[in-house]
Order: C-alpha cells, then structure tokens, then sequence
C-alpha cells in the first residue's frame, strides 16, 4: 500500500484529481490570485520533505541538519531575489499562507486591541487587513485589534491619500497596511512612509499580489520604504501556497539633538510571533517548494514572463475598454484590473454564474461604492494564462469570449423581473433551453481555444 500509485490505491480521488485537470486545461482562468507553478515546485511538495517535523527554536529532535540548511537556503534566496542586504533585513519563510503572515505581524508589532489601518475591501484593500461592516467583523484581524479602512475617492477610483492623512492624524495607528488585492494601480509607498512616520507608526507592505513583479523590478519596490514586507508565495510569485515575511534589522531611527539610535526589534519579535504562538512545526515541504520558486525568480525567463504578464493585462483592459466597458481607474498598472458592470445592469454575482458555466474563471468583486455582499465588480487577472503561453493577440480572443459571455448574463437579466433574486436568475439559466445552446456554444468555443495551450505541472497529476 505505502508504494502503491494513487491511480491504484485510491481510484476515486485520482479520478477527482483528473476531473479538475481537466477543467484546468479545457477553461481560462482569469482570477487574478491564480498560478500554476512549476513542475519542479509540485515534485518538491510531494517528496520526503512532507514527513519531517522540526520547530523552530524549540528543537524536538537531533537530526534536523537537512531541513535546516533547506530554510537557510530559502532564506538566502529571497534575500538575494528582492536585493536585500542580510545586514539590513532578514526574512520568516514559515508562514503558511500570506493572510497567516499578516496576522503574525500584527501580533508581533501591535498589542491586543492595537490601532490597524488598512485599505477597505470594498475599494480594493484586502480581508486580512482589517474588515468591518455595519459594525460586524467580518475578519480576525478586525476582532483582535481595532481596524480603520482608508478609501478610494469614489470618482477616480485612486487612493485618496489626503483623505488617508487626516484620518491617521485621529485614530493614531500603531501599523499602517500598504496593500492591495483588486486595486490596480501602483502605491505610493513614499507617501506613505511619511503618513506613517508622522504617527510613530509602522508601515508594513502587503505584496502578496506583486511580490513577481517587485521581483523583475517591474513596479515600485516596497522594500524601499516599508519597516515589515509580507507576501503569499503562489500568485505572480508562482511558487507553492505558503508565505514569508521580510523584516528590518539595524537602526530605526535616530535623535536629531543627541544622535542617539533606535534600533529596531523586529527579528525575535515576528519569528515568536510566528512560532510558537500562531503556527506548529514548519512545512518544510512548502519551504523546499519556495526555495525552488525563488531560484526560478532570479532567471531571464521569469523576468519575461512578468513582462509578458504586465503586456497581456494591459491588452485585455484595452479590448474591453473599445467594447465598451467601464474599469475601476480607467487601466492598471500591474497584472489585473477591475470591471465595472454598472453601466451595463448586471451585478458580479450573476456574471461570475454565466462566466463560470462559459468554462471562463474569475472573481466577483465591490466597486467603490458598493456593498460587500452585492459587488458590481469583476476582478481580472492575466498570471495563469501568461503562464499557459498567451500573448496579447490571443488576449483580444479573450476578450471578445470575456464579452459574449457577460453581455448572455446582461440579456437573461434584462428579461427577468428587476427584483429577481439570484436562485432565480439560476433557475432562469438552467431551464431556459435557448440559454443552455448559448451557453453551450461559449463554452465549447472556450475549451476549444484553451485546449491549444499547455498547462504547466505534473503530466497526470
């Protein structure tokens, strides 16, 4: 049983395993938070760095040399990926996801009941980041600490960073979140250092989204003004799911009058935050799997790819602009974007429904202005597909896929009663026979294009 093939050994998950390839293969994803990672990367998770356990600081074992050295490494790799000087910054590789990492920098950094500020979801900003809604919280982060959002000016959709001022100048945050997850435009880190410093707060960078691009130098770095970086590892990335968490070493500050230095005190602080206190034993699987990734930021192929990425997102933003569609700030200036389906009269909720059925995958996501719990938002992204080798004619097919498919969900809601609920409109999609040969002719059209294209990974798995 232990060497037995999982084809073998248990037919029914492999077959589960086989079905979602398949839709994998024969679908396009544009959910923004989506990759597919090497085939290196998926050997590595499933090798025998799976069956060790061995904590930090805490060791329950003599031999743990191995996976030592393996953590050292990823550590040495990330460093040297975004350029850092291990004088003056070291790195967590622990996190088991980047929503974990933000939450052991809270705890380390911020006392119970401690001041966040974060960007509100609603315009772009992300759970982990504090989230409260009609006084309900709605994130972790918002019932251990008190969290502030800051907006987006509701015309232009950019951040408003005066506004963002004014409200740290009342509430007095302990950390300031610089993060985004379906805003599309560029932060300006140095503006927010100063709101930062002018609070005696510290200012920790979320590129969970980014952490590619950061790393092909693409976009602004974090690093060059932020106290705290966190990242998950699995998006442009393109490493396994885990997280890690850059820290400033050195000094922080220094009295203007006597010269006397602050240092920071950030090492043992999020390490112990990290474990014992939230986490058990280290996945050293997922530390393998991060190493190899982080290897694989450092060549040209992976600078192309990102480039390549910037390229097909910003050629898919353009081809739906000439259709006609809104998106949130005009353009982007990273791998995704927001489509406004305001002015077209359907809501997310029931495009994702008829997109997903189209075999086309993505997220449903708040404009500003809207409800969490009734988004007008679609939040598209071009990391898989760049990843499958789509450049930017291809892209203008997806648009025109992207189009057909949202203007059938317009239609069906146009000849439903304005009040219709959304079990309605479902039912609506699932009975009506002319819809289901729409939809059918979509779809088959989508398979057959995303068959063209080879998905990256293990050959059965």
């Amino acid at each position: 049983m232990m060497q037995e093939p999982l084809n073998t050994n248990d037919p029914e998950v492999f077959n589960i395993i086989q079905k979602e390839k398949r839709r994998q293969t024969y679908s396009l994803s544009l959910t923004a938070s989506e990759n597919f990672t090497s085939r290196a990367v998926l050997e590595v998770l499933s090798s025998c760095m799976n069956n060790k356990i061995a904590p930090q600081s805490f060791r329950y074992s003599g031999d743990a040399d191995s996976v030592d050295e393996l953590e050292h490494l990823c550590q040495q790799r990330a460093l040297k990926v975004y350029g850092l000087d291990p004088e003056k910054w070291g790195v967590n590789v622990q996190p088991y996801s980047g929503s974990f990492a933000n939450f052991a920098v809270y705890t380390s950094v911020v006392e119970p009941d401690g001041r966040i500020m974060g960007l509100d979801p609603c315009d772009g900003g992300h759970q982990s980041h504090g989230f409260i809604m009609d006084k309900e919280k709605f994130s972790a982060t918002s019932i251990f600490f008190k969290s502030m959002s800051y907006k987006v000016n509701q015309e232009t959709g950019y951040i408003d960073y005066d506004q963002l001022e004014e409200k740290a100048r009342l509430f007095k945050p302990k950390l300031i979140i610089a993060g985004t997850t379906s805003y599309s435009r560029n932060l300006d880190y140095s503006r927010l250092r100063n709101i930062a410093d002018e609070n005696g707060a510290y200012l920790l960078g979320d590129m969970a989204h980014i952490s590619g691009l950061v790393a092909a130098g693409l976009v602004p770095s974090p690093f060059d003004y932020c106290d705290i970086v966190s990242t998950s590892t699995y998006k442009t990335l393109r490493g396994c799911r885990a997280g890690a968490i850059f820290y400033r070493k050195g000094v922080r500050s220094a009295d203007a009058k006597t010269g006397r230095e602050t240092l920071y005190n950030l090492e043992s602080l999020i390490c112990e935050a990290v474990f014992p206190r939230l986490q058990g034993g280290r996945h050293h699987h997922s530390i393998a799997g991060l190493a190899v990734a982080l290897k694989q930021a450092m060549t040209p192929e992976f600078k192309a790819y990102q480039v390549q990425m910037l390229a097909n997102c910003r050629t898919l933003a353009s081809s739906l602009i000439e259709k006609g569609y809104k998106i949130v700030t005009g353009g982007t200036d990273t791998h995704l974007f927001l489509l406004d389906l305001h002015p077209n009269g359907i809501d997310g909720v029931r495009a994702v429904k008829v997109l997903q059925d189209c075999a086309i995958g993505c997220n449903k996501s708040p404009c500003p202005g809207d409800s969490a719990l009734h988004p007008f938002g679609l939040r598209l992204g071009t990391p898989a597909l760049t990843s499958r080798g789509l450049v930017e004619e291809d892209f203008c097919q997806v648009a025109e896929l992207l189009h057909r498919s949202i203007q059938l969900a317009v239609e069906i809601q146009m000849n439903m009663n304005p009040k219709s609920s959304f079990k309605e409109f479902k039912e609506t999609l699932a009975q009506d026979k002319n819809y289901q040969n729409r939809v059918r002719e979509i779809r088959d059209e989508v398979e057959a294009f995303a068959g063209r294209f080879p998905m990256p990974g293990m050959p059965e798995l």
